[in-house]
């Protein structure tokens, strides 16, 4: 995981620290599709993914049927969509930690095609949600 975050220079305290937060946040691709097939009517999926929007309006309209059918449909888009969060929140957790050990990053320096957080002004990476600074949500 961390490979694909391009940290390899990471000291051994935010690997760590890196990984035990990952542990905590982690979903499970299988337990993803098992919500959506058997309490898919329910929009457990979509709880268990932090969708709770569309969680509520499953449990509001689960006596038609039809979010049941909606369910078992989306059993077949759960595991990617639970890669796709976990990646999100693995680009998050290494983003709090900061920048690699011996490799500063200073508030002025803009990446390539990146631009400046509103709230705290540091420097952004190129299609971030969140900055690495301040955890600030940056518009898209």
């Amino acid at each position: 995981m961390i490979e694909q975050l391009n940290a390899p220079a990471w000291s051994d305290q935010q690997r760590a620290t890196f990984y035990y937060r990952m542990a905590e946040v982690q979903k499970d691709e299988v337990l993803g599709v098992l919500l959506a097939v058997f309490l898919g009517s329910f929009g457990l999926h979509h709880f268990y993914l932090r969708r709770n929007g569309l969680g509520i309006l499953y449990l509001i309209f689960f006596w038609t049927g039809i979010p049941g059918f909606f369910g078992l449909i989306e059993a077949f888009f759960m595991p990617g969509r639970v890669r796709r969060f976990n990646a999100e929140q693995a680009a998050y957790i290494a983003a709090s930690l900061g920048p690699a050990a011996g490799n500063p990053i200073t508030v002025n320096a803009l990446p390539a095609g990146g631009s400046t957080c509103p709230s705290c002004g540091a420097a952004t990476v190129l299609g971030a949600k969140f900055c690495a600074h301040c955890g600030t949500t940056i518009a898209a």
